[in-house]
């Protein structure tokens, strides 16, 4: 593996593991909140692209497979760190194990969610690539994002909060999912240069 496709395999999984880790702070953005993880979802979605349209399908789940090793590694260690005793002079054990110890469900949605919807991202970037003759990269790189985001939005949603109380039903969850998926989107759309930027970059040591 050359250096720039293993900095970008270092970025992606350093990306998402700590988003994992980052998520729970609640911030505001044109008057709707939202997690500060939602910086960091897009970047790797286009970080996929750029590999999957060098590189092709197969490296590019390969992505995939890594990070997801590497999450339940940090996850696991996390988990064990926060069930340890706290020697008597460390005063900080409860805010650790606010910040570390992450409800169950949440990060079984974070993981499936995003599992799915990168799988369907570079599924569905592929089959446009073909579709398109490898013209019109700015297409592909827009509207698999989008329809990859959808997933990604929605399941996380329902899996991590749907019933947590009455008000949770799934019409509720719907409508707090899509400023989220609108802000992706939005994202998504910026980031189109980079793809192209990206690609270049990437071209050229292959």
């Amino acid at each position: 593996m050359n250096f720039k496709l293993s900095l970008l395999l270092w970025l992606f999984c350093s990306l998402l593991v700590w988003m994992n880790l980052l998520w729970t702070k609640i911030t505001t953005l044109f008057w709707v909140s939202v997690s500060v993880g939602i910086f960091m979802v897009p970047l790797s979605f286009l970080i996929t692209d750029i590999v999957e349209e060098v590189y092709g399908k197969k490296i590019s789940q390969q992505f995939i497979v890594i990070w997801l090793i590497s999450l339940w590694i940090i996850l696991a260690f996390s988990l064990f760190f926060v069930w340890l005793e706290p020697n008597e002079r460390y005063a900080f054990n409860n805010e650790y194990a606010t910040i570390f110890g992450q409800s169950l469900r949440i990060l079984l949605a974070s993981i499936v969610a995003f599992l799915l919807a990168q799988w369907n991202d570079i599924w569905f970037f592929n089959f446009l690539k073909k579709k398109t003759w490898w013209k019109h990269l700015w297409l592909r790189n827009n509207v698999s994002t989008m329809v990859s985001q959808a997933i990604d939005t929605l399941l996380f949603m329902t899996i991590a909060f749907y019933q947590v109380t009455p008000k949770f039903t799934f019409l509720f969850i719907l409508q707090l999912a899509i400023p989220y998926y609108l802000f992706k989107i939005a994202f998504a759309a910026l980031d189109t240069p980079l793809v192209y930027l990206g690609v270049s970059w990437l071209r050229d040591e292959k």
